[in-house]
């Protein structure tokens, strides 16, 4: 197998929250979610909480013994919310958690698993890429911030509001109706979005976390094909590369948005038994 890997801090001075690794025949990438005051919840941090996740999993992946990746992300979950429970408030909503993609080739088949929205593009042998995430985070945050409509940004009257969208966001996170994420409680892993391929029908796979997928959307700097044709020819830090010069292009513009961390696996000559 070849899995080449790349990541990038979005801003200075700050850890990177996302993880990325490989062990033979499978490959984790997990994006943190700095939520302001998740300092104040947990000692570690959210980079703390990515990276030990991401290990766990890494290490249950290499026993290569077929469980269920649903099984094996409610295992590690367990693990770690074992491992600081009696230091940190994991409960809280704003506590460290993380969005979770594996993808593991395992008897000639690739099983992939999401959880939150990072993207899956799989390239398929004759056919376009399928991009897999998990969209219900972005469903839920356009929904609770229906109410922004129309308000001036920057009065108080947007401020108030703005508030009440993070809290109506918060109290729909791990929840019926809402969207799931890896934080303190196992039971979400039974929530991810789940599927599997035959090894023979695939090229490759491309894993891309939240930040380094805004080369599609909303940089709108290339398409899914584009993105693996980008891949093949400069490899994962190409696409950071790209991400990060819009970013610089954008600075300070209408249509800026903050750098956010950004992390690409590109999984090539796939193990076909």
């Amino acid at each position: 197998m070849h899995v080449s890997l790349a990541t990038s801090v979005g801003r200075a001075g700050r850890p990177n929250e996302d993880f990325v690794g490989a062990v033979p025949g499978a490959v984790v990438l997990l994006d943190g979610a700095g939520i302001p005051g998740a300092e104040r919840l947990c000692v570690h941090g959210v980079a703390w909480y990515t990276h030990r996740l991401g290990g766990t999993l890494l290490g249950d992946l290499s026993r290569n013994d077929g469980r269920d990746l649903a099984v094996i992300l409610a295992g590690a979950i367990g693990k770690l919310a074992a491992a600081h429970s009696a230091t940190c408030d994991i409960a809280n909503p704003s506590s460290p958690q993380a969005t979770v993609l594996m993808v593991r080739a395992h008897r000639g088949r690739l099983d992939h698993l999401l959880l939150a929205d990072s993207f899956l593009v799989l390239d398929h042998v004759g056919g376009g890429p399928q991009v897999v995430t998990d969209e219900r985070e972005v469903i839920a945050r356009r929904e609770c911030s229906s109410p922004l409509s129309g308000v001036t940004p920057g009065t108080p009257e947007y401020d108030r509001i703005r508030a009440s969208c993070a809290t109506a966001l918060r109290a729909r996170r791990n929840q019926p109706g809402g969207y799931w994420i890896a934080k303190d409680d196992p039971r979400a892993a039974r929530e991810a979005v789940t599927g599997s391929h035959a090894l023979d029908d695939l090229n490759g796979v491309a894993l891309l976390s939240n930040g380094a997928s805004r080369i599609v959307s909303p940089y709108l700097l290339t398409d899914w094909p584009g993105v693996l044709d980008l891949l093949t020819a400069h490899g994962p830090s190409g696409v950071i590369d790209r991400v990060r010069q819009a970013e610089a292009r954008m600075d300070g513009g209408p249509d800026s948005q903050a750098p956010d961390d950004a992390t690409v696996a590109h999984w090539t000559a796939l193990p076909r038994h």
